[in-house]
């Protein structure tokens, strides 16, 4: 039981770590390379399309409610313990909600110690006229919509497996016309 436990958490803190240290080290280059509101964008024709901007966030992802920081810190530690209380419980077949909540661990954790150490968020990917985000911000969204897409999948697998093999209101099968 306890070396499950460990895998299964080993699983989880290696893609969160992977987030994590990615998501520091690029909100490090940024802030270490470019003053805040500065940009930059390798060829002029990406220019409308995307570039590098240093953006400091004090608000939630994409920078929604700007002047919200204490409480996105508390909620950063309460989703972060919901997952590491919830993850174990989840089969080890359903991998692709594994990584989600691995995906959306790793965010939270980044966007955390950012809050923490640095007191704001360091934003810096600007696409279009979408609002400015990290590579933590990425992560937790792409986690929830691949949490989202794998439920979905489970339902319907689910699903048919009850149409396939029926079971009865007191819990026993169904064996009407299968020979025994």
């Amino acid at each position: 039981m306890k070396r499950s436990l460990l895998r299964d958490y080993g699983f989880l803190i290696g893609i969160a770590g992977v987030i994590v240290a990615l998501d520091q080290w690029t909100k490090y280059l940024v802030r270490t390379n470019l003053a805040v509101g500065e940009s930059w964008v390798p060829f002029d024709w990406l220019r409308p399309y995307a570039r590098i901007v240093h953006w400091n966030n004090t608000g939630a992802a994409f920078g929604i409610f700007p002047s919200g920081g204490a409480i996105f810190t508390v909620i950063a530690v309460l989703v972060i313990g919901a997952i590491l209380y919830y993850f174990p419980q989840i089969p080890r077949e359903q991998v692709a909600s594994r990584i989600a909540l691995g995906l959306q661990l790793g965010g939270a954790t980044g966007n955390l110690f950012s809050r923490l150490y640095q007191g704001t968020v360091t934003d810096f990917v600007s696409l279009g006229s979408f609002a400015v985000f990290n590579v933590a911000d990425s992560c937790i969204s792409v986690g929830a919509a691949l949490l989202v897409g794998a439920m979905w999948v489970e339902e319907r697998r689910s699903k048919k497996r009850d149409e396939a093999d029926p079971v009865e209101e007191n819990g026993s099968r169904n064996l009407e016309g299968h020979s025994g």
